[in-house]
């Protein structure tokens, strides 16, 4: 099964890989004898579904989260059953995937108004106004 990210890339499930852990944290005695928690590894360099410039794209924004040999690990516990977490690993998954595949808007240079310095000039010498009010005593105080 394919996993949709744009309409031009999508990742074959087999690209991932799922680990079921145990989960901290409260639960009773299921929490000791059931692993419900999931960890999807998911090598970010070496997949063949994403084109180039959205890996390097990928690289660069989660160089914090990738291990060494460029696996992303997404940890999933905040449910009690193995296939609600695998599908909330899977969720944000995408949603990374997705939000990396929007390119970056280029800043357009644009010079300030006509208006524009001129109310900056009056701001300024009503400033300089404030400031020199405030310095000068009378000479018959």
């Amino acid at each position: 099964m394919a996993i949709k990210i744009t309409s031009t890339v999508s990742l074959d499930e087999s690209e991932l890989i799922f680990t079921f852990i145990r989960a901290a944290g409260p639960g009773g005695q299921n929490v000791n004898k059931v692993a419900t928690a999931v960890q999807l590894r998911f090598n970010l360099l070496a997949s063949p579904s994403l084109p180039p410039e959205l890996r390097i794209r990928l690289s660069t924004l989660l160089a914090s989260r990738l291990t060494r040999d460029g696996t992303l690990i997404i940890k999933a516990n905040r449910f009690r059953t193995q296939e609600r977490n695998k599908q909330d690993a899977l969720l944000r998954l995408t949603e990374t995937l997705q939000k990396a595949a929007i390119p970056i808007k280029k800043r357009k240079k644009t010079r300030p108004t006509y208006a524009a310095k001129q109310k900056r000039l009056e701001k300024k010498k009503l400033h300089g106004k404030t400031k020199a009010l405030r310095g000068k005593r009378m000479a018959d105080e």
